[in-house]
Formats: structure tokens, sequence, C-alpha cells
């Protein structure tokens, strides 16, 4: 049985309770929880994408959809596009650690290659969900050990979920994918037509 949301938010409380953690005040200054993010800094509209890699509305909405965000939107300079990671059960926590430790112009090819294959490596029962992260991860260019001490790191585990906590508390953010805009939240999957409405750029 896979822990759930609330196990884990529960557990990022421990973590940042316990004494090791409490000596370093750095969790929210780890440069691996720096902003993953497409477009420029300046541009008026921001949006937050806060996504699962387990979340099958979130993979098609990565297929379908984002590509027109991006050609459209983001490379055109109108919207800045940020990436945020809500787990919602062991695994996918385990792919937002990997992911967050890759270099950070890895992150989005690992993340859409993630997605893609998200059917075979989350949901294929004759597949172990780590051992096939550990291989998408060989191919992102992280080798075994440090795959395995990224995921023994308790202080990115719990830095992970304390923003995943925070923005459920600020945002109320119950499913994925939510898109938060300017700072308004907007949830569930939609065609481009109403991304474009929702950011209200044209």
């Amino acid at each position: 049985m896979q822990p759930t949301r609330r196990s884990l938010l529960a557990a990022a409380a421990a973590l940042l309770a316990s004494p090791a953690l409490a000596a370093d005040p750095a969790p929210a200054a780890d440069p691996r929880m720096a902003p993953r993010a497409l477009g420029p800094a300046d541009a008026k509209v921001t949006v937050e994408e806060w996504f699962s890699f387990t979340c099958p509305h979130c993979a098609r909405f990565a297929a379908d959809v984002f590509p027109e965000v991006q050609a459209q939107l983001i490379d055109t300079g109108k919207i800045r596009y940020v990436f945020c990671e809500y787990p919602r059960d062991q695994i996918d926590l385990m792919a937002a650690m990997i992911a967050r430790a890759l270099p950070p112009e890895r992150y989005e090819p690992f993340m859409e290659s993630l997605l893609e294959s998200q059917q075979h490596w989350a949901y294929d029962r004759s597949v172990d969900p780590k051992e096939e992260l550990a291989k998408m991860a060989a191919l992102a260019g992280m080798p075994r050990d440090m795959f395995d001490r990224t995921l023994a790191d308790d202080t990115l585990k719990a830095a992970i979920l304390a923003a995943q906590a925070a923005a459920e508390k600020k945002y109320d953010i119950n499913s994925t994918p939510t898109f938060i805009v300017n700072g308004k939240a907007h949830s569930g999957e939609m065609n481009f037509d109403a991304f474009e409405k929702m950011v209200g750029v044209s």
C-alpha cells in the first residue's frame, strides 16, 4: 500500500522537526529547490503548474496542450511558466526528488520523459517503479550511486513536501494539475483555448 498524500505531509512535518534538520535552516535555500521555469522572468503573467508525475491528467496536458502553450505563450515572452511538484504517493515523491537533483537544464526533458512513459514506469505492475526511475535517471546522466543517495536525502524530501504543504494551504490545492495564475488557482485539465483565456493573454 502506497502512502497517502496526508501521510507524506505528516512525514514532512516530522522531518522538518528533527534535530538534524532543525539545526540547519537551509531547506528553502537549497539550490535544488530553485524555480524550474521557462520564459522571461519579467513576463506580465506568471503561471505555476502544480503537477504530479503519476497523474494521467498531467500527462495528457503535457502531451496535448503544453507544446502549444510553449510555442504560443512561453517562447513569445507572454508568460513565465514555473513547474512545481505535487507528490501524491511515494513513487511520485521519488520521481520529484530525482528531477530536482538533476542539473536545472535537465529538469524539463526528464519531466517530459517521465510523463510520456508514465503508463510503463508508474502503472505497469510487471516492473519495479524505483528501478525504472533509476534507468531513466541514468539516461539523464545520474549514476546509480547518486540516485540512491538522492532518494535517501531527507533534507530534499522535506523541502519538496514542505513546498507542497505551503502551496496546498495557500491555494487550497486538492487536485492535479492546478495552475496558479498571478496568485489565483485554477484546477483541472484544459485545452489550449481555455488555458489562453485563463492566463488572459493573446
